[in-house]
């Protein structure tokens, strides 16, 4: 190929090239990647301070990344030195890890593009792609993905959503973002706890998923509330496990004989929860919460024994 026509072209002879390269990258997956310092450097402030701070790492011939991997690094490259994707690089199976590397190293163009291609492409995985998000990002106000994730996931009936494509961390960070904000959200607070117990019972055993499927009926399937007799054999593990999501949860905004009849005798929510409700609900003039959380517009605290 002839060179000189094309920039964009020239310097993707350069990408991942050992001749062309004096560094090694090593990614998470333990896979090496090959880039010259100072294209790194120039494009990115991050590889900058790394590679050119005066201290050991300017002069080691390897840098680690142990939390990008090499699939994510690569695409991070190729616009490194030439500026630019092609859309089709990016996957359900990569998006999540691209975009936690482009905001790592400080590229707000790439993360935009990233925005771009997942608003087009995989809304419809937003779940799958929480549930990964969840794994490598905190949840902070400022990351414009995980904002768009569970916003697109909230305006989605819960019971909607295949139970093991949602994770557990990924509800936690649905749910935290939506307690007792005013944030769009569709399902009524019961299927919220029904959905976050039954995924705690799936992380515990198959027999404790069977069993809280049958006695956590869903709302349309609720004709008549029939009391559940008794808890069951892996109630004290469901309860771990349901631990991270309960203090999310409004149960206010379920209704009392549904508390009384079904919840109460799981014995995987602490009692004082229960307790702190029925008191709230005896001493507070507005018995009649929105059984959905959003247009929450008041903060509360329990009603705390005297």
């Amino acid at each position: 190929m002839t060179r000189g026509y094309s920039l964009e072209k020239d310097l993707r002879l350069l990408l991942n090239n050992p001749k062309y390269s004096d560094i090694e990258i090593l990614c998470e997956d333990e896979k090496k990647l090959h880039g010259c310092r100072a294209i790194l450097a120039a494009r990115s402030e991050v590889f900058d301070r790394l590679l050119y701070n005066g201290m050991k790492e300017s002069y080691e011939k390897q840098i680690s990344f142990p939390k990008i991997n090499s699939f994510a690094m690569e695409i991070l490259l190729e616009y490194i030195y030439t500026g630019s994707i092609k859309e089709e690089s990016l996957t359900k199976n990569n998006i999540v890890e691209t975009f936690y590397a482009a905001d790592y190293f400080q590229l707000p163009d790439l993360q935009d593009f990233i925005m771009k291609t997942f608003k087009n492409i995989f809304i419809e995985n937003s779940p799958e792609l929480l549930s990964k998000a969840a794994e490598i990002m905190p949840l902070t106000e400022d990351n414009t993905l995980l904002n768009l994730l569970i916003e697109s996931i909230a305006t989605i009936p819960l019971n909607t959503i295949e139970f093991g494509i949602l994770s557990i961390a990924g509800l936690q960070y649905l749910l935290s973002y939506t307690h007792e904000k005013e944030k769009p959200f569709a399902t009524p607070e019961y299927e919220v706890f029904r959905y976050s117990a039954i995924l705690a019972a799936k992380q515990v055993s198959n027999d404790a998923w069977k069993t809280l499927m049958e006695k956590l009926p869903a709302s349309e399937q609720m004709e008549q509330i029939v009391q559940v007799e008794n808890k069951f054999t892996d109630h004290q593990k469901v309860a771990k496990e349901l631990e991270p999501l309960v203090k999310y949860i409004d149960f206010r905004r379920i209704e009392g004989q549904i508390l009384v009849d079904i919840i109460e005798p799981l014995e995987i929510i602490p009692a004082e929860i229960i307790l702190n409700v029925y008191r709230y609900n005896t001493k507070s003039s507005n018995l009649h919460l929105n059984r959905i959380r959003e247009n929450h517009k008041q903060p509360y605290e329990y009603f705390k024994p005297q």
